[in-house]
């Protein structure tokens, strides 16, 4: 069975490669051309050079796929008209090419509540784009994800590696997160399962979800030492997303902190409510919070992102 992927080169998709291949899926990856190939552990993959845009390079990714996992997208972005040519419109592109595959799209728990940002709002008008189709099709919404290879994470690391974990003051937030490992190996599990077509939720099985101050233990625990949760007031948040803004606007990279990702920090229910897709494919997370944050310090501080000690 052949499965063309898109996304391989991002944070989650060499994750999610090694996971199909282990269930025994042919890979064909689109790789834009000045993207190196990931590092996929052994993986054998085909590679089609191309993008989003592309037309014949997306007949070739999914000329004779039996299925297409659509992990690509745009979490930031330099104007808010820039997510959804890519989030929707790439995803109706890939869609329409393969109109007999099975389709999984990797979505986001933001695509819930649309009004809160662009990118939420990108995410569900891709999700709308499959809802007419008749072959089989899946999104699958996933919350806060961490683990080896995370680099807009990492800031949370780095302020808990000097004693400090920064939350958004008077939510009483609660938020599910899932390890990336995990996160690949139920998509991989969904892939494989004939699973009525609907948007789907997962997380790492935490009921009830977590607070801010348990990401702040979990990562003092992680590091071995003390962290302090520092309750952060919207306005001062506002003003670092503006800072970031301007920034942008003299020419540095993209930031993902804009004012738009602050209405979704500060949203209070982040928690997964539904559990259909592990119950329908036996999923069961390896890594909780405690487990999860562990490994990540480990990861970072082997490839020195953190400093060792």
């Amino acid at each position: 069975m052949l499965v063309a992927v898109t996304g391989a080169s991002g944070f989650v998709g060499p994750h999610l490669v090694a996971a199909l291949a282990r269930r025994g899926w042919k890979v064909r990856l689109l790789l834009r051309r000045w993207t190196p190939l990931p590092s996929l552990a052994g993986v054998e993959a085909e590679v089609v050079w191309g993008d989003l845009d592309d037309s014949a390079a997306l007949a070739k990714l999914v000329d004779g796929a039996d299925a297409v996992v659509h992990a690509a997208g745009l979490i930031k972005a330099r104007a808010p008209a820039n997510f959804l040519p890519v989030n929707r419109d790439g995803t109706a592109r890939l869609a329409a090419a393969a109109p007999a595959a099975r389709f999984l799209l990797l979505s986001s728990l933001a695509a819930r509540e649309p009004s809160l940002s662009p990118y939420g709002a990108s995410k569900r008008a891709a999700e709308e784009t499959l809802s007419g189709r008749t072959a089989p099709w899946l999104a699958v919404r996933a919350p806060a994800v961490y683990g080896p290879g995370d680099r807009e994470t990492l800031a949370f690391f780095k302020a808990a590696a000097r004693g400090i974990a920064p939350q958004p003051m008077g939510t009483g937030a609660r938020l599910s997160l899932i390890h990336v490992e995990d996160l690949a190996e139920v998509l991989a599990l969904a892939l494989g399962r004939d699973l009525p077509s609907a948007v789907y939720e997962v997380d790492d099985g935490r009921e009830g979800a977590y607070t801010y101050k348990d990401m702040g233990d979990a990562a003092g625990a992680a590091l071995g030492r003390k962290v302090t949760t520092l309750p952060v007031p919207r306005p001062v948040m506002t003003a670092l997303a503006d800072l970031n803004h301007l920034r942008q606007v003299l020419g540095a990279p993209t930031q993902i902190l804009t004012r738009w990702k602050v209405a979704e920090i500060f949203h209070g229910d982040w928690a997964v409510h539904d559990r259909r897709l592990a119950g329908a494919t036996g999923f069961r997370a390896r890594y909780d919070l405690w487990r999860g944050f562990a490994d990540t310090v480990g990861w970072y501080k082997a490839q020195k992102w953190l400093p060792n000690r």
